[in-house]
């Protein structure tokens, strides 16, 4: 029980914003309207792919410093995880681009930044299952890993912000935080991005844990 603390906590936290998110107060705003409740659901996916991937390039650095197949197979369900978020975020985030811009997927940097990083996440996994000898696959795969996540940093938040964007917080336009979101919204938010958050994590370490009894079995065969 002292263990599975942080993990009964991500749920409830997960079923407090839904339930926050679906029929607590929002502000009445033009374009927005009711769409502004998918800031619970969106956003969070990426807080918690951005987490999951950052873990990920950890444990690249650690298997590189100390070559322990753990650190390796901890870096994948990583990002293994971290892909699954990252489809849910995409997927909410067209729905509300739908919505709000008339089209799941307009021209916008933004978004196709965030489709670049997706297929250079993807390539990451493509790249583990070509190689097969295992060291080489993953030293191979944890230098990429390290150099693919300031590359998604900089795809994510760097270059919207230095062109025109219809995305908040790009292209000179304010946060949700700045403009939209009042003071009844951001405990949901936030209490949706933790929790999101530390079960993203735990499913993480589920897959881990899986990983390492399927890697067992093989040396034993």
């Amino acid at each position: 029980m002292r263990k599975s603390w942080w993990k009964i906590l991500g749920l409830l936290m997960i079923a407090t914003a839904i339930i926050g998110g679906l029929l607590g107060p929002v502000p009445v705003l033009p374009i927005l309207h009711e769409t502004i409740r998918n800031v619970y659901f969106h956003v969070p996916m990426w807080f918690t792919m951005l987490t999951l991937y950052l873990i990920s390039v950890i444990y690249s650095i650690k298997y590189l410093n100390s070559g322990k197949v753990e650190h390796d197979l901890m870096a994948v369900e990583a990002v293994n995880t971290g892909i699954v978020f990252c489809a849910m975020g995409l997927l909410t985030g067209m729905l509300w681009a739908n919505i709000t811009w008339g089209e799941p997927w307009p021209n916008d940097p933004k978004l196709n930044g965030s489709a670049i990083a997706t297929l250079m996440y993807l390539a990451y996994l493509v790249l583990r299952n070509a190689l097969e000898e295992e060291q080489k696959r993953a030293k191979i795969s944890a230098i990429y890993n390290i150099f693919a996540f300031p590359v998604m940093v900089v795809l994510l938040y760097i270059l919207p912000k230095l062109t025109d964007s219809l995305h908040p917080g790009s292209g000179g336009n304010g946060t949700f935080g700045d403009l939209d979101m009042n003071n009844n919204m951001r405990p949901v938010f936030y209490t949706a991005v933790i929790g999101w958050i530390l079960v993203g994590t735990w499913i993480c370490t589920l897959r881990y844990r899986v990983r390492l009894i399927e890697n067992k079995r093989n040396q034993i065969d």
